[in-house]
């Protein structure tokens, strides 16, 4: 067990890391940044590594961390349908965790090191509850700069990042949540919400690798026709929101360096181009923001 944990949990346990990532270089996914934060509170790491068309597995290798191990994966771009590929490559990276708890991070998402202690001590108050299965982590998710979030209700606002290792928990959809399998049918997980963020940095790329990532994502949803009509052939992304909120906390210290080499085109990111917020979408987002709650909100989870 990592030095860090021993001082919160009195019987130890196992605390396992992991994540997938392909053609890491070419989307520019800050996926180093992602898995050194994670390194300091698992007692390992795996990451299922996708056959890329730039140097993502020798990326990876660089961090050459005892802890970290890597499973070679090929992808089957045939699977072009709700994202299902991604799920699966979270399943391969998920079978291979031996921890008794797991701590899920997507390529593009960051733990904040002031979280570590919160991440911990919660994991060891649910493992003495055989109620809570799963734990909730709130979202920052960053758009078109690093000095703004997207606000509203198109965004999610918390989703599953901690998971009760059962053998029985598998990656749902398009591998945005969890569920388990209960006689081979998949049902919601039991999660408690803590104070704990995920940083989000999916929306923060240079305009011209922002349109790439879109042109190839989508593909995992769509077909040709779908992209012919509906993705737009230009050099770069436009990014528009229907609504921003300035952020006015940290970032983790693993993304400075990025967040410095990154100002010569976030410094012209334009926060005041926003889309006109449709009728219905301007009502339920004031209601949320008077009375809390988000109307229709999506949870594939159950809050305990």
């Amino acid at each position: 067990m990592n030095l860090f944990a021993v001082f919160l949990f009195p019987n130890p346990m196992k605390i396992s890391g992991f994540s997938f990532v392909r053609n890491a270089e070419i989307f520019d996914y800050p996926v180093l940044e992602s898995i050194t934060s994670l390194l300091p509170i698992c007692d390992e790491v795996i990451v299922a590594v996708g056959k890329s068309d730039d140097n993502t597995l020798e990326l990876l290798q660089s961090l050459q961390s005892p802890k970290l191990k890597i499973i070679e994966t090929v992808w089957d771009d045939s699977l072009r349908q709700g994202g299902k590929i991604l799920a699966e490559q979270t399943n391969v990276a998920l079978s291979h965790c031996t921890g008794d708890w797991c701590i899920y991070l997507q390529a593009d998402e960051i733990l904040h090191e002031e979280d570590y202690t919160v991440i911990l001590s919660e994991i060891i108050q649910a493992d003495s509850n055989g109620e809570i299965e799963a734990l909730l982590f709130a979202y920052r998710h960053f758009y078109g700069s690093y000095d703004y979030l997207g606000a509203g209700r198109q965004w999610y606002r918390q989703e599953i990042r901690v998971i009760r290792n059962t053998g029985k928990v598998i990656s749902w959809g398009d591998a945005q949540g969890f569920r388990k399998l209960e006689n081979g049918t998949p049902e919601k997980l039991t999660a408690h919400r803590i104070k704990a963020r995920i940083f989000h940095y999916g929306w923060v790329k240079h305009p011209r690798i922002q349109q790439r990532k879109q042109l190839s994502f989508h593909k995992l949803w769509h077909s040709d026709d779908w992209m012919k009509d509906n993705i737009p052939n230009v050099d770069e992304f436009e990014y528009e929101c229907y609504e921003l909120e300035r952020f006015n906390e940290t970032h983790p210290r693993v993304m400075q360096q990025r967040i410095e080499q990154s100002k010569e085109w976030t410094d012209r990111f334009d926060s005041s181009r926003l889309k006109p917020k449709p009728l219905r979408m301007k009502i339920t987002d004031a209601i949320e923001h008077l009375t809390g709650w988000r109307i229709g909100e999506y949870k594939n989870f159950i809050e305990v």
